[in-house]
């Protein structure tokens, strides 16, 4: 069966975990992801929180499945040839190093457009145009300047970075959606063109809501919020949504440290969920019977609720709150979503064998194309492919020998 990419082909010259995010997606879409990796090291996470001696981590096999690795020096003569000859045969370059690398190594988008018009360039950095521009960003950084951090937590602790890894992960979505539009512009224009994105653009972008709150807290308190007192700048408000329907999390038999259901009261679920958990008389009160009337009495009602969850495991709430269309979602740890054979079923989990680290688990493809499902394979070890490519390329034999003798791959 065709994938949605079958036919292109993307230079991979990224690292770490914004970048990599990006390209095993379009590996996963089909495209072709040449992934180019220093010799004797490759791409820092291989090493990272290493939990098998002698192989490659975790961090790594989850976010360069699908992929084909090449080990190219670039400062040396015969490896910078090697990745002109790689740009000349992709129609996408990505890249995620430091602000100037790549320029300094003579690689410009100038010298790309001269090897290859058609060729887009795609750069993922941690902050766009301006005073920032040369500083590096991880993701926590990114998290904190995005306008995350600031409004994530409790108004009485300090400002939260999310276990979500917006900051790297997200802007690496962000960049695939550019790269698909560059993609499609070509079809028009038979010319590829310029992809920048940046981590703190990319969180802001995630904060949006956050932003819209901004212009709303100026001008007064936000009753919507469960803050006592508000400033000029958007508060934290733990686990309230600070906008559409109230919701919050609710403790759980029996009460272990994630034994908790997120439950959201919306107006036509009110009196189900009121006879749910045994106060009907609340349906008709007075300062309860209408949103704007429950507004002031917020965690009053989630304290109510909550009495009733406390004696029912989250599962058990989720089951029961859902058979009266009450909207709600468990609190799932990891051990909870590694252990949930659905999402194996589903394709969502995969197994993979792996030559050196054995059998792990590895996140799946999370959009789903009816014409081209995905088939996830196992990250690439350093260099596998480092022959294939060069011969695919035109490097006979002895050229790929007198190259690895000499350290260009």
């Amino acid at each position: 069966m065709n994938k949605a990419l079958d036919g292109i082909r993307i230079l991979d010259m990224t690292h770490v975990q914004a970048g990599p995010t990006a390209t095993q997606l379009l590996a996963w879409m089909g495209a072709d992801v040449i992934k180019v990796e220093l010799p004797g090291r490759g791409d820092i996470t291989r090493g990272q929180l290493r939990d098998v001696k002698g192989a490659d981590s975790l961090y790594f096999t989850m976010l360069n499945s699908n992929k084909r690795s090449i080990t190219v020096n670039m400062k040396t003569a015969r490896g910078k040839k090697v990745i002109e000859a790689l740009v000349m045969r992709c129609d996408v370059i990505v890249e995620n190093f430091g602000p100037g690398v790549l320029d300094r190594a003579g690689f410009t988008w100038e010298r790309f457009q001269e090897l290859n018009p058609r060729i887009s360039y795609a750069s993922i950095k941690g902050f766009g145009p301006g005073r920032y521009a040369d500083f590096k960003a991880y993701e926590n950084v990114a998290q904190c300047m995005g306008g995350s951090a600031s409004t994530t937590g409790y108004e009485d602790g300090p400002p939260t970075v999310t276990g979500a890894q917006i900051g790297d992960s997200g802007t690496g979505v962000h960049c695939v959606a550019g790269i698909l539009a560059a993609l499609l512009q070509r079809e028009r224009t038979g010319k590829g063109q310029r992809i920048e994105v940046a981590m703190t653009d990319a969180v802001l972008n995630l904060c949006r809501v956050k932003m819209r709150d901004q212009q709303r807290v100026i001008k007064g308190p936000m009753p919507e919020y469960p803050n006592k007192e508000f400033g000029d700048f958007v508060p934290r408000a733990g686990n309230a949504s600070g906008g559409g329907q109230p919701g919050a999390a609710l403790r759980c038999s029996p009460d272990g440290q994630n034994d908790y259901v997120y439950v959201i009261i919306q107006p036509p679920s009110w009196e189900p969920l009121m006879k749910l958990v045994g106060r009907p008389e609340l349906i008709t009160d007075p300062n309860y019977a209408t949103p704007e009337a429950r507004l002031p009495h917020i965690p009053e009602c989630f304290s109510i609720i909550e009495k009733w969850t406390m004696t029912r495991s989250k599962f058990e709430v989720m089951d029961a709150l859902n058979a009266v269309d009450v909207p709600c979602g468990p609190i799932l740890s990891m051990k909870d979503i590694y252990e949930d054979r659905e999402l194996y079923k589903r394709g969502y989990l995969v197994e993979l064998d792996h030559p050196t680290r054995g059998r792990y688990v590895q996140v799946g493809m999370p959009i789903k194309l009816s014409d081209s499902p995905a088939e996830v394979k196992r990250s690439p070890l350093l260099g596998e492919h480092t022959e294939e490519i060069l011969g695919w390329l035109g490097y006979g034999e002895a050229d790929i020998k007198a190259m690895k003798d000499e350290g260009a791959v």
